[in-house]
């Protein structure tokens, strides 16, 4: 019964947090789906110009998702699809959720952004990415990445 009313107040409370105006600058309800390739990772074409893309809080990478099951799934078929500048192998881990959004997409009423470090051989400060699982945008390579060939 504690963890039940912990887990309703901790909800209260992270909603409440929560603008009833989203800051998110590029979401695209009309974005197509991204294709698959055979080896489950995104097919991505368009290279980023906006140096914020990917390393804003307000213009993050919107992988969208269909079910909070499978909530990491796209996260990781779109990293897996990058590279490094130079086609360097990425490695990649989530350090924390932040950045409360309001969203129709979640049943909180609420989004939460997702922050990845990226590294490959020869970076000398990993990269922070911000992902957002809760909308949808065209997929692109943020400033600095290659694709994985």
């Amino acid at each position: 019964m504690q963890k039940i009313f912990l887990l309703l107040l901790v909800t209260l409370l992270s909603v409440s947090c929560v603008s009833t105006k989203s800051t998110l600058k590029n979401v695209d309800d009309n974005a197509p789906i991204p294709l698959l390739t055979v080896d489950n990772t995104f097919v991505i074409k368009e290279f980023s110009t906006d140096k914020r893309y990917g390393y804003d809080k307000d213009y993050p990478v919107n992988v969208f998702y269909y079910t909070t099951r499978n909530e990491t799934t796209n996260q990781e078929r779109y990293l897996n699809a990058l590279a490094g500048p130079k086609g360097q192998k990425i490695s990649f881990k989530k350090l924390e959720s932040c950045c409360p959004f309001p969203s129709k997409r979640s049943e909180m009423g609420a989004g939460f952004l997702d922050v990845y470090e990226v590294t490959w051989e020869g970076l000398k400060t990993p990269v922070i990415l911000y992902m957002n699982i809760y909308e949808k945008g065209s997929l692109k390579v943020p400033v600095g990445f290659g694709l994985k060939k």
